[in-house]
């Protein structure tokens, strides 16, 4: 079984196939676990709406329990890492993470910055130790094989690679940048453009995304059900 780890960000309720004012995004990652479920509906899917359930953000409570080793910690340390621990979790059982991202200012919701704050743990997702010679750093889940889904959605257009905004784009690379330092290194991401605009160039740019979602989910359900060792390029999307 195929486990898959859903999380939305937007602060839109519902997606933009049913309400007016909906998100592109949850739009986008539901048709995405809505595929997946027609190709293999046995497998496990778990739901996390930040914009519901908001991680509480870091503190420096929360830093001195993280840093703190396990057996020296009192019992407040485990109370504040518990939210933490429970996504830590979550993201630890998953094969596949599927991120709605929308950009915001240029950046991803604070929301899903605050999970990203929580669940790059010291001791739970990378590691580190002064003495190690070389780097002292080092991710905990490379080993796992995970996949990253980021499905984004942008008011303006040209914010891919060698386009006019690439460098404005803090979204695919503040998302990327911190999974791939705990080892998840392989991403793929799509994006609907021109929301602001309202017109053909948007309807366009949806169906394009859509399109690609689909596409990515064929591909892969065939690489995992097969199981291949085969090597993937590791971000397949540029941040």
């Amino acid at each position: 079984m195929i486990r898959l780890l859903h999380i939305d960000s937007s602060a839109r309720p519902g997606g933009s196939d049913e309400h007016p004012h909906g998100s592109h995004t949850r739009r986008l990652s539901a048709r995405f676990i809505r595929q997946w479920r027609s190709h293999r509906p046995l497998d496990t899917v778990i739901h996390r709406d930040l914009a519901l359930q908001p991680p509480t953000p870091v503190t420096g409570q929360w830093v001195h329990a993280a840093f703190t080793p396990p057996a020296q910690r009192e019992p407040w340390m485990h109370d504040v890492l518990a939210e933490s621990d429970t996504l830590i979790d979550e993201l630890i059982a998953a094969d596949v993470i599927v991120i709605g991202a929308p950009m915001y200012n240029f950046g991803m919701p604070s929301t899903l910055k605050a999970w990203i704050d929580n669940i790059v743990r010291v001791g739970r997702t990378f590691g580190f130790d002064r003495q190690r010679a070389g780097e002292p750093y080092w991710p905990l889940l490379a080993d796992q094989r995970k996949r990253l889904v980021l499905l984004g959605a942008r008011g303006d257009h040209g914010y891919d690679p060698g386009q006019r905004l690439h460098a404005d784009n803090h979204v695919e690379a503040g998302v990327i940048t911190p999974l791939r330092y705990i080892g998840i290194a392989r991403a793929d991401c799509i994006a609907i453009e021109y929301d602001e605009f309202r017109d053909e160039r948007l309807q366009a740019s949806i169906a394009a995304a859509e399109a690609q979602v689909d596409a990515l989910v064929a591909r892969l359900v065939e690489e995992m059900t097969k199981a291949t060792s085969a090597e993937v390029s590791p971000l397949a999307c540029a941040g």
